[in-house]
């Protein structure tokens, strides 16, 4: 018996052709199915990046900061701020979308653990690192 042969059904007597199958249309792969994207991170964008920078670029002028680093997580994008490469950062700046409808997306972080600022605009939140000193006399 061939394939395209009816088959004949043992109980009811009825006959069911038999057919093969075609095979199923190529599909695109979606941003979820995609096999060679890398997985999906959170990063800072070319504005907030310029802020941070401006910051980072004054502080080390002024001799106060000398390193950086980036890390980009699923979760949070995180800007690190050192006096020296080999210790830990004086500061985090951090941005988690998923506290945005929260407490705010952005954060400023001490080396320390506690959180100096957080809010939804970056401007207003990293304006803490940048205070001015200001002499008090005595």
């Amino acid at each position: 018996m061939s394939d395209q042969e009816p088959k004949e059904a043992s109980h009811t007597g009825d006959v069911t052709p038999l057919r093969p199958r075609p095979p199923a249309p190529p599909q695109a792969p979606g941003p979820a199915q995609s096999q060679h994207s890398a997985p999906s991170v959170v990063s800072f964008d070319r504005s907030e990046l310029r802020e941070i920078l401006n910051l980072y670029g004054r502080k080390v002028a002024a001799g106060e900061w000398r390193d950086y680093a980036m890390d980009f997580n699923p979760d949070k994008a995180i800007f690190s701020i050192y006096r020296r490469t080999s210790e830990y950062p004086l500061y985090r700046i951090e941005k988690n979308p998923g506290l945005a409808r929260k407490q705010g997306a952005y954060s400023v972080v001490a080396a320390t653990g506690l959180i100096l600022r957080r809010g939804s605009d970056l401007a207003r939140v990293i304006s803490v690192l940048d205070r001015k000193v200001k002499l008090v006399s005595v």
